[in-house]
């Protein structure tokens, strides 16, 4: 059945719809694909390589899990490959081996993920076991036990995890009373109360057509994705009556500092303000003045005044974190326990000289240099390729978006910074949270102790 609409040859006029975007920078071209069964995909068509990647979202995440439930949607997703329709989970995981597929599913707050990459003789099978696993996921009583234990395992470790609990504490405090607040892999009594008919019931309410994006890239032609993308999802319902959205939140105007103790080495901090949305007309000006101040790496001034200049930290950083009901900016720092109070004094002040006095000409040149000329790097693999023209459906930026990006950075001028970095840089609505021992605590130490400091987990994933 799957391969009818993998024959090569077939006309693209059968009911098909097909939008083109040039992109000559990138050597791509992109497709809005329009399937027979009104189903919309982007595509980046490519044949050079017999590889086909299929990346697709349900928009609603898990914020939208019942706080006695909470964890579900992770729970879910980690057994939606664990075995569907005739096979049990150790058939399934043997076909995608052997045949050399890679299926994963995700969640984050918002939406829930699916990613397939195959090789072009593999397609037909690859797009069935991922269409079996949407649509008729086994939840045998040994992988959704086995599951449950490993995510339990997981809370219990997170809760000895100096990151974990700093970000946890922070989003706790920013977005207090919301369901970003919580703690998306649940808790152990939340975990432990998941009965498979819930995990049943999840499937029904969370996969219909009215909340999918699709995209792919690779070897296939826009009429053999048509005929995919009905294959896999035309017959999950177009609604399921789900509310996929959730209140809009935003971070309180004034900051404060939350300290949570722990005999450590080294502290953990972590720190956000307000932030700001993807489509803010500012988005591209605060892209360049986040890498300028804090996600440039060692080309970032945090980097140069914590790291470089003093010693004080292995890494320091900040991101930009649009969600979809609300925004942040975070920021954190792994440091010496004794050094935690000197290193947020120092980012508050760069905080305040970002805020008064923007970044000056040379910060912004070189800024848009790397953002433009790493930009291309992300597109090396289809996998990649797929992910990125996800995103471009999801914050609806245009079929042209990767070709003009970036035309769109290098736009940014100095007055736009300066202007755009008075506006959103917020020293005192910085909530700060220190994972770490009380000031009590160190000064009760001998002297001399002096640990270096761990890289901290990463705030947020990057937007493109």
């Amino acid at each position: 059945m799957m391969m009818s609409f993998l024959r090569r040859g077939l006309s693209a006029a059968a009911g098909l719809a097909i939008s083109l975007a040039a992109l000559p920078a990138l050597g791509l071209t992109v497709q809005e694909v329009k399937s027979p069964g009104g189903l919309t995909a982007y595509l980046a068509e490519d044949h050079t390589t017999p590889v086909i990647a299929i990346t697709f979202a349900f928009k609603g995440g898990s914020a939208l899990d019942p706080a006695p439930k909470l964890g579900l949607s992770g729970f879910a997703v980690s057994l939606l490959d664990e075995g569907a329709g005739e096979l049990d989970s150790f058939a399934f995981q043997s076909e995608l081996q052997d045949r050399a597929i890679t299926l994963r599913f995700g969640d984050d707050s918002d939406m829930i993920r699916g990613n397939l990459v195959t090789t072009t003789p593999s397609a037909a099978r690859a797009l069935e076991l991922m269409r079996m696993a949407m649509t008729t996921p086994r939840f045998d009583t040994e992988p959704v036990e086995r599951i449950r234990r490993q995510i339990l395992v997981g809370i219990t470790s997170n809760q000895e995890s100096p990151g974990r609990i700093a970000r946890n504490t922070l989003m706790e405090a920013v977005f207090a009373g919301h369901p970003y607040a919580r703690e998306s892999d649940g808790t152990a009594e939340s975990v432990s109360a998941i009965t498979t008919d819930d995990l049943r019931a999840w499937v029904k309410s969370r996969f219909a057509r009215d909340r999918l994006l699709v995209s792919a890239a690779g070897d296939i032609t826009p009429v053999e994705l048509g005929k995919a993308i009905d294959a896999l999802f035309g017959d999950l319902p177009k609604a399921t009556g789900l509310n996929a959205t959730v209140r809009q939140v935003a971070a309180p105007a004034k900051g404060r500092t939350i300290r949570v103790e722990k005999d450590l080495a080294q502290s953990m901090v972590y720190m956000a303000q307000r932030g700001i949305m993807r489509n803010d007309p500012d988005w591209y000006i605060a892209t360049v003045n986040d890498y300028i101040f804090g996600s440039g790496s060692f080309a970032a001034r945090l980097m140069n005044e914590v790291r470089e200049k003093r010693g004080l930290a292995y890494s320091v950083s900040t991101s930009l974190a649009p969600y979809d009901a609300g925004s942040l900016m975070f920021g954190s720092v792994g440091t010496r326990a004794d050094q935690a109070d000197t290193s947020i004094a120092i980012i508050r002040d760069e905080w305040k000289k970002m805020r008064d006095g923007g970044p000056t000409q040379k910060e912004l040149d070189d800024a848009k240099q790397y953002l433009t000329g790493a930009w291309p790097l992300r597109f090396t693999t289809n996998g990649s390729i797929a992910e990125i023209l996800l995103a471009v459906q999801r914050d609806n930026l245009g079929l042209d978006y990767i070709d003009k990006r970036n035309g769109l950075i290098e736009a940014v001028t100095l007055a736009d910074a300066k202007r755009s970095a008075k506006r959103i840089y917020d020293p005192d609505g910085l909530t700060v949270v220190i994972v770490g021992p009380s000031p009590k605590a160190l000064s009760a130490k001998p002297a001399g102790s002096k640990p270096a400091a761990s890289k901290p987990a990463n705030a947020n994933p990057a937007k493109p």
